[in-house]
């Protein structure tokens, strides 16, 4: 939630806060861009990691969660290989580009950023993944998302995983 005393404002839901403030108070960084052609494009993945990586991943999250017998294995394994298939799909799409829509950090790239560093605690990237562990890698680094993780890694213990999200690049190349 934001709330923005200036207009009068009370804004929901990450993607929408972040469209908000890209519209009503940009800083250096746009989130969207201006060509309409890449700003239906940057709305759809992050559409896509919301609904195909961070969906799926607090599916098995949660079900960590539910107590003996509330547990659900076959939705489960069903979010799993959703996880899997959409890695597939991401690693094609994203290549070799910087960021997920091209050089310029955006609206997809903080949608990817907290759904990535949790959904492969669960499902690491596989060795036929070419681009996204270099993409996970370069998300981590950013200054901003680097600061989120370091505020929140005191909350990792009540993460129901003995893996953690990291805090650190782990040195993959960039690019390849």
């Amino acid at each position: 939630m934001l709330r923005d005393g200036a207009r009068n404002s009370t804004v929901a839901e990450a993607t929408i806060v972040i469209e908000y403030l890209d519209a009503f108070h940009p800083g250096p960084t746009r989130f969207l861009p201006a060509e309409p052609d890449l700003t239906w494009r940057t709305r759809m993945w992050d559409r896509v990691f919301d609904h195909y990586i961070h969906e799926p991943m607090q599916k098995v999250v949660v079900d960590r969660i539910r107590p003996e017998g509330k547990r659900d294995a076959h939705g489960v394994e069903q979010a799993k290989d959703q996880l899997r298939e959409a890695y597939v799909l991401l690693d094609r799409e994203i290549g070799t580009r910087t960021w997920a829509m091209g050089e310029d950090f955006s609206l997809v790239d903080c949608a990817a950023a907290p759904a990535l560093s949790y959904a492969t605690t669960l499902i690491p990237f596989e060795a036929s993944h070419r681009n996204l562990p270099g993409y996970l890698d370069r998300l981590i680094a950013r200054p901003s998302f680097a600061r989120v993780l370091r505020e929140a890694e005191p909350y990792f213990k009540f993460y129901p995983n003995e893996t953690k999200p990291r805090t650190t690049p782990t040195g993959i190349a960039a690019k390849r």
